[in-house]
């Protein structure tokens, strides 16, 4: 009779197996996982800035305030901004409008106040920001 032999070696092919299976699915999936990229528009300076535009604030809790050319602010609501702008733009149809939303205001509330001067048909609308230095 034969004395049995232990193997001192280790199978390697269910390994390789299973790290063949994993290089498939990783091929598979790794163009899925790119990351969204978003190509922006560039802006250039504006060729001619409005004179004495009126200024639609967006505060920080969403409350809406109106800065005329005079420089007085006036705290209003979404009707009280529409029945505003109609009446300036019909003393003025070249009516210049900003609206400067605080940083930490919702994005919705901008867009709600961008709609509503949108509404009123204002040809000459912008959005008002600071210069980084």
């Amino acid at each position: 009779m034969r004395t049995r032999r232990l193997k001192n070696e280790i199978n390697v092919v269910p390994y390789i197996d299973v790290m063949l299976v994993l290089l498939v699915i990783f091929m598979v999936a790794a163009p899925m996982m790119t990351t969204g990229s978003v190509d922006l528009p560039t802006t250039g300076k504006s060729s001619q800035v409005p004179s004495n535009p009126t200024r639609v604030l967006v505060n920080a809790d969403g409350s809406i305030a109106i800065k005329d050319a005079k420089g007085n602010e006036e705290r209003v609501d979404k009707a009280g901004l529409a029945s505003y702008l109609s009446a300036e733009q019909a003393k003025n149809p070249e009516l210049a409008v900003l609206v400067a939303g605080d940083k930490n205001a919702r994005y919705e509330a901008v867009l709600e106040v961008l709609d509503s001067i949108k509404q009123l048909d204002v040809k000459r609308v912008g959005l008002e920001t600071v210069r980084k230095q």
